[in-house]
């Protein structure tokens, strides 16, 4: 974990003695804001205006068992999830949420176990947003061949260069005038399209 950098918590839970606990678990150092739901209900309403790093639910709620929340929570954001539920339900329950990403624990809990949870969970939330960070890096790179591309067919067709002379065309005048390749293919484009 990276000092100085809290993780944002959004605790689902109607469970007062779970919630007293994760109070005492999660410093507020390393874990800042922790914001209380009671429900998935009301966890859904939060989650349309704010954003996590980590969220832990503690099944079952009042509204709903849990589990289908925190998969919706998976498809949707990069946050690591928790789901905290009786020891009975475990197995059933870790082998349905575990193979998307959903930490399962079983309560009743230790601190020390909980905390290794906790501390797995953040891992993997710092592995997912480098890669998601790599994948956004890819995309766009992507884009810029796509958009060098579709300059050097504009090139072909108006100028009547060769594919060689038009690729060249495109990277002498990104070193010329000090620009991304980028940069001059859209203007290429906006010139010859527009």
């Amino acid at each position: 974990m990276l000092p100085g950098t809290p993780y944002s918590v959004l605790v689902v839970s109607s469970g007062q003695k779970i919630n007293d606990f994760l109070c005492e678990a999660l410093e507020p150092a390393t874990y800042s804001p922790v914001v209380f739901a009671k429900s998935g209900g009301e966890a859904r309403n939060i989650l349309i205006t704010q954003s996590f790093d980590l969220i832990i639910i503690n099944a079952p709620l009042s509204d709903e068992f849990g589990s289908d929340l925190a998969l919706k929570i998976t498809e949707n954001s990069v946050s690591a999830v928790i789901l905290i539920v009786k020891s009975e339900l475990y197995d059933e329950v870790s082998d349905q949420v575990e193979q998307f990403g959903v930490l399962a624990v079983s309560k009743p809990t230790t601190r020390a176990v909980f905390m290794q949870v906790l501390r797995m969970s953040i891992a993997t939330l710092e592995r997912l947003r480098r890669l998601e960070k790599e994948n956004k890096k890819l995309s766009l790179k992507l884009d810029e061949i796509k958009l060098v591309n579709r300059a050097k067919w504009v090139l072909i067709e108006y100028l009547k260069m060769s594919e060689p002379q038009a690729h060249r065309y495109i990277e002498k005048q990104a070193m010329d005038m000090r620009i991304t390749k980028r940069e001059v293919a859209e203007s290429i484009i906006r010139n010859y399209e527009s």
